[in-house]
């Protein structure tokens, strides 16, 4: 989504709660991964890969040059023959730990086994990020968490179009390369 899109889509939703609660929570994705030079794992569930939200949050890392919110995509499945960055499975969970984050989009409650990947994570020092469905195991693990229930007026999809565009807000300018400035 582009950056027209997503002002019109925070012009429609004004009034709402989201512009400003996508903007928090895109403030402590920002502040748990830049003092650490990145470290983000982003993961679904089973059935749900956060795709969608790898690619703009790749784009919103390039665009504001903080290359800290370029997420490493955790898969549940991994194939023989994939490609390196499609290839990190849940055994990359496991292996969190200080100085990383793991943000968990969850639009259903995930299989007990990434419940429990994540809650040794969070214990073995990593920053546990989500945006969910109100469930409240996740809650109960996220040290900062955006639930998006059925009874809300938007979605997931359009919470994390929300979430990725602010992520890369008020970023340090990309340095130009060629030209000297003088002192």
């Amino acid at each position: 989504m582009d950056a027209v899109r997503v002002a019109l889509l925070r012009e429609v939703l004004a009034r709402t709660q989201w512009p400003a609660a996508a903007r928090r929570f895109a403030g402590a994705l920002r502040s748990s991964v830049v003092p650490h030079g990145g470290g983000l794992l982003l993961v679904g569930t089973e059935e749900y890969e956060p795709w969608h939200l790898a690619a703009h949050l790749v784009d919103e890392s390039t665009w504001s040059g903080l290359p800290e919110l370029r997420p490493t995509l955790v898969r549940h499945r991994v194939e023989p023959g994939d490609p390196a960055h499609l290839a990190v499975g849940l055994g990359r969970i496991e292996a969190a730990g200080r100085g990383e984050t793991l943000l968990v989009v969850t639009p259903d409650r995930p299989g007990e086994g990434l419940l429990e990947r994540v809650h040794d994570a969070r214990r073995a020092g990593a920053t546990v990020l989500s945006l969910d469905n109100g469930d409240p195991q996740v809650r109960g693990l996220a040290h900062e968490a955006l639930s998006v229930t059925d009874g809300d007026d938007v979605d997931l999809d359009t919470v994390q179009h929300l979430v990725s565009a602010a992520a890369g807000e008020n970023g340090a300018p990309v340095p130009r390369g060629g030209r000297r400035t003088f002192r």
